[in-house]
């Protein structure tokens, strides 16, 4: 995370705010380690990604702090000193953009994840997605260790109000929508984040949220089903992207002793008749040999995805519109996308 002064001709950058529940760490370049904070701290980084970047990888510098025409590379580094000041940061880039198209997207990691590799990954993400909103990185006390699931699972849970918090601001601020992304154990502070505020009935500003995408979600089915009946119907879209040869869900699911989480669930219609659209990754080749991060690789297709999203996949009469080859079952219809990734096309899979 140590700046690099000099940019590359052909090299683009990309402005993330963080908000986190890490503890700051003196050391250079590195910001934020994987201890908790009893308070909220915030960052803003510039990130530039290299003029040879490959959609869906993160080119990591052999050796710190890297080469702007060949790595991801940070090109400044700051920390905000509160609130008041991430909302500041956070209203003048956006200003930046007309009324009306003020987007920003709120980021949430997985398990296993250090500080940086949060900000690489928000940096692709945001790049490949060619998303014209602001990215806002909410980054929880992983230490990165796979060995400290339950620390991590822990950290997670302890980190809901403070996403709350940073969900509110933003809401408040100049953003004319929010989006939400999660990613892995991501998903559970942000499932029960969005749970509790729809308990306090404190919903100002909610209708700011736009699309929320639960990618790869490391959260116990039967748990998930809870939270979907407290929610209801969802009035805007909630996207679950799924894959069944996920082997990190696998592992998680075996530490739950045999639970089915979201994000590998064989029954994706299930998941569709509580009111989600399933985007299953099931037959498209991972970048990773987990087939944990295959929403990395959804970014490269979104502007396709929005298009075709945006037409609208609504049933009439029983069939798909705008969708291609469809096969129905009861709960829900199946829709192959004009989208591939390595070959293998996009499906939906979308309640009646």
């Amino acid at each position: 995370m140590s700046p690099i002064a000099v940019g590359a001709p052909g090299a683009v950058e990309h402005t993330v705010l963080v908000a986190t529940t890490r503890e700051r760490d003196a050391r250079p370049g590195t910001l934020f380690n994987g201890e908790r904070a009893s308070f909220l701290s915030y960052a803003r980084i510039d990130m530039s990604i290299p003029p040879n970047h490959v959609p869906g990888q993160i080119e990591m510098p052999d050796s710190p702090p890297g080469d702007p025409a060949a790595n991801f590379v940070v090109r400044d580094a700051s920390y905000l000193d509160n609130d008041k000041a991430f909302v500041q940061a956070l209203n003048a880039q956006l200003r930046k953009r007309p009324k009306g198209s003020r987007r920003m997207f709120v980021f949430v990691h997985g398990y296993n994840t250090l500080f940086a590799e949060g900000v690489y990954r928000i940096s692709q993400v945001t790049h490949d997605a060619k998303y014209d909103g602001v990215p806002v990185l909410f980054t929880w006390a992983s230490r990165g260790k796979l060995g400290d699931y339950v620390y991590d699972t822990n950290s997670a849970t302890a980190a809901r109000d403070s996403l709350e918090h940073v969900l509110r601001l933003s809401l408040a601020s100049d953003a004319d929508r929010v989006d939400i992304v999660a990613h892995s154990m991501g998903n559970w502070v942000t499932v029960e984040t969005l749970r509790q505020m729809k308990i306090s009935g404190d919903m100002r500003n909610t209708d700011k949220i736009g699309i929320t995408v639960l990618a790869s979600a490391d959260i116990d089915l039967d748990v998930f089903k809870s939270q979907m009946r407290r929610f209801g119907q969802p009035a805007k879209p909630l996207y679950i992207v799924t894959s069944k040869d996920d082997q990190a869900l696998r592992a998680s699911k075996l530490l739950a002793g045999e639970q089915s989480r979201v994000g590998d669930d064989a029954d994706a219609a299930e998941l569709a008749g509580l009111g989600a659209r399933v985007i299953d990754l099931t037959d498209v080749k991972a970048d990773d040999p987990m087939n944990h991060s295959k929403f990395a690789q959804l970014a490269e297709v979104a502007p396709q995805l929005r298009e075709v999203l945006a037409k609208g996949i609504a049933l009439r009469h029983g069939v798909l519109a705008e969708s291609g080859a469809s096969a129905g079952g009861a709960i829900g219809s199946i829709v192959a996308l004009p989208i591939t990734l390595v070959g293998a096309p996009i499906k939906i899979i979308t309640g009646q």
